[in-house]
């Protein structure tokens, strides 16, 4: 009889004699493609790998931690993380938040839209009247610890994971501030946190319309869809939108917002990838349209700032290549690679979140790590920023709200006197 031993050195050497197989004839077919990797000695890796995982399970003190399902998960995870910061392997219940969370359905939290930039976990914003909003959270504050874990250890979906629960529960954040010289501690309960991505429309003078996009998500066409119709009703002939603090959202979403505003068939947003597969060109659809000339016509200007990240990118790039809109503020957050969720065989709804792409604008910009720059500069400091951005809850569009702590929303007030200089302009040209 076979000792239990031996039985597991054939089992490795057979699970290593298929892989090198597969590796052989994996290596074949792709040394015939197009974009090749380099050639290297992958039999060599392939063998140290499996040398490893036999050592780990042969070895480690405690037997139930290195099943084979957890070994494959520890190491789907090492892999991804030392890609980029948006790769990671995600549980079958973070598959299933992300998509009602794309979904517009409520979720437990604590309502902030966090991501890596230079290594480090960021808040882009804190959702409106949340418990992150509420306990003072800022964007731009860098999250150094969750339930005292790390996040340099950890990969984004693991910290929006620890981020949510069930409302009620709490969880323990170190926060770095950029004016400060040392962290400090807060503690938030989570709550249910409901998603409304358009806010805020209103007249605020003479025919200008505002409001806000605060993400992209399935809903959000066809919510802004139903606010431009009632700023019709109330005299819209001109508009302001908001995208400052949107951490952005779906592509799809991004590409009907854009439609509303661009002709139909013309280019939305390219991505450029590795394989060909991933090399796609986005054009607008036939919806509803508000141009730039016929019935439904009216000059647009669009605020952005460091915390614009994603498909709010995508919107205000294509908007200001086609000249569609006027971009007033600072460049966005320069986050444009194209993640695609890849679902596991045999994982219950597991699925790996790889970077397979970057998006491009219509002439031919590169977003990512590059961000979208503005027609008009208008800086703000730290200080203004954020008595801006917790102004804009109780007093969206209004360029000085009375009140104590209240400041001048310059951004905004730009806005407002390049929306009725092009006014002037268009009526004297009639």
């Amino acid at each position: 009889m076979i000792n239990q031993q031996t039985s597991r050195k054939i089992i490795f050497y057979l699970i290593s004699f298929v892989l090198i197989i597969n590796l052989f004839f994996g290596y074949r077919v792709y040394s015939s493609a197009k974009n090749d990797i380099p050639e290297e000695d992958g039999y060599s890796y392939i063998y140290r790998l499996m040398s490893v995982i036999n050592t780990v399970r042969k070895n480690y003190v405690d037997a139930d931690k290195v099943s084979y399902k957890n070994i494959v998960k520890g190491a789907l995870k090492g892999i991804l993380r030392e890609l980029d910061p948006f790769c990671s392997y995600m549980e079958p219940q973070t598959v299933k938040n992300m998509v009602e969370e794309n979904e517009g359905k409520e979720f437990g939290g604590v309502g902030m839209i966090v991501s890596y930039k230079d290594g480090t976990l960021v808040v882009i914003a804190p959702l409106d009247d949340s418990p992150a909003f509420k306990a003072g959270i800022k964007p731009g504050d860098i999250i150094l610890e969750i339930d005292g874990k790390q996040t340099s250890n950890m990969n984004l979906d693991e910290c929006v994971k620890m981020l949510k629960g069930e409302p009620g529960t709490k969880v323990e954040l170190e926060i770095l501030r950029e004016d400060m010289e040392q962290s400090f501690s807060l503690t938030l309960v989570r709550e249910n946190i409901e998603l409304s991505t358009v806010k805020a429309a209103k007249i605020i003078e003479d025919g200008i319309a505002y409001l806000r996009i605060t993400q992209f998500t399935i809903p959000t066409a066809a919510k802004l869809d139903e606010e431009l119709l009632k700023l019709k009703e109330k005299g819209m002939n001109a508009i302001i939108i908001d995208l400052r603090g949107n951490p952005g959202g779906l592509l799809n979403s991004a590409i009907e917002v854009c439609s509303r505003f661009i002709e139909t068939g013309k280019l939305v947003v390219s991505t450029v990838g590795r394989n060909q597969e991933y090399e796609k060109k986005y054009y607008a659809l036939n919806c509803k349209k508000y141009l730039d000339s016929g019935d439904n016509n009216f000059p647009m200007v669009i605020l952005v700032d460091q915390n614009s990240a994603s498909a709010s990118e995508i919107f205000a790039g294509c908007m200001k290549d086609y000249k569609r809109a006027v971009l007033i503020g600072t460049k966005t957050f320069g986050k444009g690679s194209v993640q695609t969720i890849i679902p596991l065989p045999d994982d219950d709804g597991g699925a790996i979140r790889l970077t397979t792409a970057k998006y491009f604008t219509p002439n031919k910009l590169q977003i990512h790590e590059h961000g979208i720059e503005p027609d008009i500069s208008v800086p703000l400091s730290r200080k203004q920023m954020e008595q801006i951005y917790n102004q804009r809850l109780a007093y969206p569009g209004i360029v000085k709200p009375e009140g104590h702590n209240t400041t001048t929303d310059i951004q905004l007030e730009r806005a407002i006197e390049i929306i009725k200089g092009i006014k002037i302009y268009e009526t004297a040209q009639k």
